[in-house]
């Protein structure tokens, strides 16, 4: 029975939608801070650490375009929270895994309406990658 709730609570919060604004300022401010050493304050994949890595940082305002025009929101939600890790970091991507991890309670949508749960801070980070995809 206990089980049954949870299940009950799970689907309602995903019906429901995000319990948390999804914001793109503190996005932004979250990808200065933890990932522009590697993919460069432009997100181009230029950044000061990239010429060291194995497997160059994506140019990530190319993502939709890259992938037939749609943002791959599960794989990269997956990528920065370490559910698929990116072993040519030299360890999971990120470096900063552990402020990414945690609790999976805000749901993202993905261009199918399938919902996927991430932690706030993703999603923010999320958002600000959505908002700043070349336009074709």
């Amino acid at each position: 029975m206990k089980h049954m709730f949870s299940i009950v609570f799970l689907a309602m919060a995903i019906a429901a939608g995000p319990g948390q604004a999804q914001d793109a300022g503190v996005g932004e401010d979250l990808y200065r801070r933890h990932c522009a050493t590697c993919h460069g304050l432009e997100a181009r994949g230029d950044g000061p650490m990239a010429g060291a890595m194995v497997l160059k940082p994506n140019n990530l305002r190319d993502l939709t375009a890259a992938n037939a025009g749609v943002f791959p929101l599960e794989r990269v939600i997956k990528r920065i929270d370490g559910r698929d890790p990116l072993v040519s970091h030299g360890s999971p991507m990120p470096v900063y895994g552990d402020f990414f991890e945690g609790s999976y309670d805000v749901a993202m949508k993905t261009h199918t309406g399938q919902p996927i749960l991430a932690s706030q801070p993703v999603v923010d980070l999320v958002t600000y990658l959505l908002e700043i995809q070349r336009q074709e």
